[in-house]
């Protein structure tokens, strides 16, 4: 047996031989063809590149910040996204190509990082800025409360007075806040208030972050608006960021569960804001109610807060003397003598029996009919012995932009007050005196919103039942309607109106140049005073839409005529007419029947 084994022994070391060999042979092979294959790779390049341009690769320029992750430009792969067979037949990319991938993706990083930067010093700047506040507040407080003086000294004079300062603080901070609880007492905040009638409520106004709904709408507004005031824009948005403030503010946490619940509370932003609610009770304050999304999707937050007003607060009082205060009434005009005869009569009513401070120009434009407007003048002027008054013509296409400002100009003796009327225009008395005591050279001009007047046949029935313009004018819902589009007719001095540039001469027609000069003072340093005027009409004419007007103006032409005519309960029975007088025919059969 031992004899066999030594027998078979030499063949056993020649068979490990044998492998060891082979196996460091394969080795040096592998090795050498590695080394060719790298050789090949850096001497050699493929004619063309079928690599993507930079901007399949690289994150866009209007990104917010560049990719910092995920996995490396995909630079062979086919249409399908993916690299397949056909990435392996297009051979590998070019050492250039990587290079020019590597310094584009290091600008990019390089700008980001500047960008950061920059937003890091501005926010240093803005937390110092808002520290020196603060410090400076309660440096103030300080000084309030103790004296500049008191906290130095401390002898025992001081400390008496630093005590009655402090009780005086103290006491006006007590008067302030049972003031402000006594407001958000008697609103309508936290309870209900028994009102005698609907019509006592006080609506509230919805609001989302683009739009505002409000039921109180002139005409031309529409039942959804965009906030397009700026004080109404700033005050949603201080509502909305106290309120995200009073959401994100976590009271400092007692014990293990609340800091549990500190860490995994939910941090608001403006997009978790649903919908507000806001009513104004004109005597205590503004009510806002304000839903968020919760944490979950059935969860929401609801903040309410509230306004309160404070005293009254007496800013000037001052005495105004109208005496001497002139109106020069500028009309343009061309044609219209009719119309011309109704306002002179007006004008000798209102303007010299009643008032006897004025002065008119008529600019007529045109020689037909201007002996007409003369005649007129002469008339009024015999009969009231009026001689105050400016007739200048031009030979021109009518133009009532051009016809107001010659009509400003002519004037040469001193600084006037301007009133600009149209001849379809009624006023009265006091809306003279209106005018004088809401303008003031250098300071304010006076954009009032006149009352403009319904069809008088469809609101009074039949042309036999019109009463004289005298008792037209009523201001009702179905008499008429603010013209709070217009403005036309305005009071300004002369000296003004010659600073801020006058009116646009080139806009031609009816229209457009008023509110030229409107954005004009709007623009300027001038307070423009707008409100509704009691004593400002214009009488209804009819609205003429020309047949040559393209087809979308036409139909504006006829809404612009339809809501002059009626309002919008008065068009509904002309529209029903028929329903309603079919209604009455069997009315009056029933009652027919019965008495048979």
């Amino acid at each position: 047996m031992i004899f066999l084994q030594l027998l078979m022994l030499p063949a056993v070391m020649l068979r490990r031989g044998l492998l060891t060999w082979v196996s460091r042979i394969g080795g040096v092979l592998v090795l050498l063809c590695c080394s060719l294959s790298l050789l090949y790779l850096m001497t050699c390049s493929p004619p063309h590149s079928n690599s993507p341009p930079l901007s399949h690769v690289l994150p866009h320029a209007e990104s917010d910040r560049p990719n910092l992750g995920g996995t490396g430009p995909v630079i062979g792969a086919g249409p399908g996204g993916t690299g397949g067979a056909g990435a392996q037949s297009r051979g590998p990319p070019a050492v250039h190509t990587y290079q020019m991938l590597l310094q584009e993706r290091e600008e990019q990083h390089r700008l980001y990082i500047s960008s950061l930067k920059k937003q890091i010093a501005q926010l240093k700047e803005d937390l110092q800025e808002r520290s020196q506040q603060l410090k400076r507040v309660q440096e103030s407080l300080k000084t309030v409360v103790m004296g500049p003086e008191d906290v130095q000294e401390g002898g025992a004079g001081s400390q008496g007075g630093g005590v009655r300062d402090v009780q005086g603080v103290k006491s006006q901070q007590f008067d302030l806040q049972e003031f402000l609880r006594g407001q958000l007492s008697k609103a309508e905040v936290t309870a209900g208030t028994r009102l005698p009638s609907e019509y006592a409520v006080v609506p509230f106004e919805s609001f989302t972050l683009q739009k505002v709904y409000q039921l109180e709408m002139g005409l031309t507004r529409h039942p959804e608006e965009k906030p397009v005031r700026k004080d109404k824009r700033d005050e949603l948005g201080e509502v909305l960021e106290v309120a995200l403030h009073s959401l994100n503010t976590v009271a400092s946490p007692q014990g293990k569960n609340a800091a549990d619940k500190t860490q995994t509370s939910k941090v608001y932003t403006p997009s978790d804001f649903i919908e507000g609610i806001t009513r104004t009770e004109k005597d205590k304050g503004t009510l806002y109610e304000l839903t968020f999304r919760g944490e979950s999707t059935h969860e929401f937050r609801r903040l309410v807060l509230f306004r309160p007003f404070g005293p009254l607060m007496k800013v000037k009082s001052e005495r105004m003397d109208t005496a001497d205060v002139l109106i020069n009434i500028i009309v343009p005009l061309s044609g219209r003598t009719d119309k011309f005869k109704q306002f002179m009569h007006n004008f000798k009513e209102v303007c010299l029996r009643q008032d006897g401070r004025v002065h008119l120009t008529v600019v007529y434009f045109g020689k037909e009919q201007i002996s007409e407007v003369r005649s007129t003048l002469e008339n009024t002027s015999r009969e009231a012995g009026f001689k105050n008054y400016t007739l200048l013509q031009l030979d021109e296409e009518f133009s009532r932009g051009r016809g107001l400002d010659v009509g400003a100009r002519a004037w040469k003796t001193s600084n006037v007050l301007l009133f600009f009327c149209d001849v379809d225009i009624y006023f009265t008395a006091d809306f003279l005196n209106t005018c004088r005591l809401n303008t003031q050279p250098g300071k304010k001009v006076f954009y009032p919103v006149l009352f403009s007047q319904y069809n008088p046949t469809l609101i009074y029935g039949s042309p036999e039942h019109i009463p004289p313009v005298e008792q037209q004018l009523v201001i009702k819902k179905d008499t008429g309607f603010w013209r709070d589009f217009g403005f036309g007719m305005t009071c300004q001095y002369r000296s003004d109106f010659i600073n801020i540039g006058g009116f646009d001469i080139d806009i031609k027609g009816w229209g457009g140049e008023d509110v030229h000069l409107y954005r004009k003072y709007l623009h300027s340093n001038l307070l423009v005073v707008r409100a509704p005027s009691r004593g400002l009409f214009h009488l209804w004419h009819e609205k003429h839409c020309a047949d040559e007007l393209p087809p979308d103006q036409y139909r504006m032409c006829m809404q612009s005529k339809a809501m002059n005519e009626a309002s919008h309960g008065q068009l509904g029975m002309l529209f029903f007419r028929h329903e309603i007088e079919a209604h009455l025919r069997r009315q009056k059969e029933k009652q027919n029947l019965k008495k048979t």
